[in-house]
């Protein structure tokens, strides 16, 4: 038997279902059907009477008979009621949905199992929308008292797919294909783990005789689902050390040493100091870097960056910057030209709105040797930007780029150049195995000295005037303050029409001449922000109303108050960026929170963890609880990774064991060429057919 083989195929099925199934669970193969697991069980090993039934438990089994139907109500207040008793009670059955197909379903006087979870209403219990199953059934498919629930949904219940349906159609499945599954794990590995053999999980997981058999099938599939991301991560990352050829950087030279001894405006950190250790060790060995820097908002990465790219130059290499917005390129190119200002390093800033006359001169002297570092946003990609010698790549804020861009960016030379690829968003240890498990990580996970840690505080709407005062009392002390608003698509009007209301009031309430206030937004010209912008950083206006145009890159030691409206419609790492753009000088910083008074629980503990913790890696960690952590070896970068059973955020030791034979794995067969691991082999060719394995770009 073939897994690949069409749905409509089993029996059960038929055209018709098939292409419900399609549609509503993406179920179009007999292996999708295989990999649609249960997501509960339900012990129906015990059968109450209904006297028993109270707001105890969460579910009961009744056995009885039903004894009557009425329809309520009319039009789409409709229901259908119908009475069920035992020996010890009786109590109603409620359906106010689908009730039309349930009807012809049962008789009056037939016996059945009925299902599901109290509910009290009018002085007495009722089951609302239950689960209910012929007595006379039961035997046909029941194994165990153990009873998988699988996702239904109206469309699906409407073709006879409630969870009941879809495990009948498991059951004819798994007798039919168990002996055709095939397994994928050396018989050592299997050993070394005590794991199940692959066809018998698979039968316990949508069958299983107990508990304990339960629990070694779930592990069982989901060791597979991350030994693989595993192994293909670790292979490419053993690839990219033995075979991919880097530029070999032999010497620490002037530039670098110029700048470290004599120019460096402050002493670096230990951590920094590590990182940079580790990055020399790299480019010194003649194989290719592809390191990950993980820093927290204001650790200092980009410095590190910079004596990067000098160590590129003494080496006689051009290297490059790309940062995912025009501001923060353009940060990047003020601060690194006014850093390199007394060394002979040319230095040049590409972007969208470059003018042509700025593209030809930069082309000119990229091509001849002449520049040394550009700087740029994702005009850097452009086919017509050609290097001559390009040596070190460094990409910040990675996330922001598709991965496509990055590997046009990757493949500028013959030779790859050398990647050091920076994150603001700390990285969970479990998320960075799996979604840079091809690239060595650093860490900065020290601060610069003298740093005040910012305290965050939750305000709702009615508590704006007392904000309002706080602004005016550090405006008075000489601080200038941001208002972040969240025009999350620039083209949605409402967001546009808040943002407008709000630098309106922000205008009354700080009027001039005594206040002057800013306003950056993405509609507004590139010359009409940079306008705006400097006018903030020199201290001209007091007051920033912006959207998150300013999440990254702006840098304003004297602004010591981020008010962030409607917070509860931003994820917790863009929380944490926006955060990131005060607490950069001496003074005490504030973050402050302002959402409007109904919260939803989870937008009420972003807040909680926001006011809690400073540390970015708590808050990615939450942040990856809530949102989910990606795809990581196709081209999704957000949202909730492919996986059909494992979960990153919860089963982080069984990532940590299979990262770890996938090591031993290729360590000892990099090329999988043993007959004990043609398994290994086959199974990553059959899941790499078709899908290009982006991962290994950075």
């Amino acid at each position: 038997m073939n897994l690949d083989k069409s749905i409509e195929y089993l029996k059960g099925v038929g055209p018709v279902r098939a292409d419900t199934l399609k549609k509503e669970a993406g179920i179009f193969v007999y292996d999708d059907l295989l990999n649609y697991f249960p997501f509960r069980y339900v012990d129906k090993s015990k059968v109450n009477k209904v006297y028993e039934v109270n707001n105890d438990a969460v579910y009961y089994q009744l056995k009885g008979r039903i004894v009557s139907f009425t329809e309520v109500g009319e039009k789409n207040k409709k229901r259908l009621v119908a009475q069920f008793e035992d020996d010890s009670g009786r109590l109603e059955l409620v359906w106010f949905k689908g009730y039309k197909y349930i009807l012809p379903a049962l008789v009056c006087g037939n016996e059945y199992f009925v299902f599901g979870k109290p509910t009290y209403f009018n002085g007495r219990f009722n089951f609302t929308h239950p689960e209910v199953e012929a007595v006379a059934n039961r035997e046909i498919i029941s194994r165990s008292p153990l009873q998988g629930i699988y996702s239904s949904g109206e469309k699906l219940a409407a073709k006879g797919l409630t969870s009941r349906g879809i495990e009948k159609l498991q059951f004819t499945l798994i007798s039919e294909a168990k002996k055709y599954i095939p397994e994928i794990l050396p018989d050592k590995l299997l050993r070394d783990l005590d794991l199940l053999a692959r066809a018998d999980a698979y039968e316990q997981i949508h069958f299983p005789d107990h508990w304990g058999l339960l629990a070694r099938a779930q592990y069982r599939l989901k060791f597979d689902e991350l030994f693989f991301i595993q192994l293909q991560l670790v292979k490419q990352k053993v690839l990219n050390t033995k075979k991919m050829r880097g530029f070999l950087f032999e010497k620490v030279g002037h530039y670098f040493n110029t700048f470290f001894n004599e120019h460096l405006p402050f002493n670096l950190t230990e951590a920094q100091k590590r990182v940079l250790r580790e990055i020399r060790r790299d480019v010194g060995t003649g194989a290719h870097m592809n390191r990950l820097i993980q820093g927290d908002v204001g650790s200092g990465k980009t410095i590190v960056a910079l004596l990067t790219m000098l160590l590129a130059i003494d080496n006689g290499f051009q290297a490059c910057l790309m940062a995912p917005t025009e501001i923060l390129a353009q940060q990047h190119y003020n601060s690194i030209r006014e850093l390199l200002k007394d060394l002979p390093v040319t230095v040049e800033l590409l972007t969208g709105s470059s003018k042509t006359s700025d593209r030809k001169r930069i082309d000119e002297s990229l091509r001849n040797g002449n520049l040394n570092i550009l700087i740029g946003t994702h005009a850097l990609i452009e086919p017509d930007v050609v290097f001559s010698n390009l040596g070190m790549v460094i990409i910040d804020e990675q996330h922001r780029f598709g991965v496509e861009q990055r590997a046009k960016l990757w493949k500028k030379n013959t030779i790859a150049p050398h990647v050091l690829v920076m994150t603001a968003t700390p990285i969970p240890r479990t998320l960075a195995m799996t979604l840079y498990g091809d690239l060595d990580v650093s860490v900065i996970d020290e601060l610069p000295p003298g740093r005040r840690a910012i305290k965050t505080e939750h305000r709702f709407d009615s508590a704006r005037i007392r904000v309002f005062d706080f602004m005016e009392k550090e405006i008075t002390n000489g601080r200038q303050v941001y208002v972040v608003y969240p025009l999350i698509e620039e083209s949605e009007k409402a967001d546009y029409k808040d943002l407008m209301d709000g630098y309106e009031s922000i205008t009354r309430r700080f009027p001039l001449p005594k206040f002057t206030v800013s306003i950056v937004h993405g509609k507004m010209k590139a010359k009409d922000k940079d306008w705006e912008m400097e006018r903030f950083v020199k201290g001209q206006t007091q007051i920033m109303v912006a959207t998150t145009v300013i999440e990254v890159g702006v840098n304003v030691p004297n602004a010591s108050i981020m008010v962030i409206e409607s917070a509860e419609r931003f994820g917790l790492s863009q929380l944490h960026q926006l955060r990131g753009r005060v607490g950069r000088g001496a003074e005490q910083s504030y973050c402050i929170l302002m959402t409007g008074n109904k919260l939803g629980e989870e937008a009420r503990h972003r807040m909680k963890v926001m006011c809690e913790t400073n540390d970015g890696f708590v808050i990615s960690e939450e942040d990856m609880k809530l949102r989910g952590p990606g795809d990581i070896t196709g081209t999704q970068q957000s949202g909730l990774m492919q996986m059909r059973i494992a979960d990153i955020t919860k089963d982080g030791e069984i990532l940590a064991m299979a990262r770890q034979k996938a090591i031993e794995i290729l360590e000892a067969d990099t090329d999988l060429t043993t007959p004990e691991n043609k398994v290994l082999r086959d199974e990553l060719m059959r899941r790499n057919k078709n899908k290009s394995v982006w991962a290994r770009i950075s």
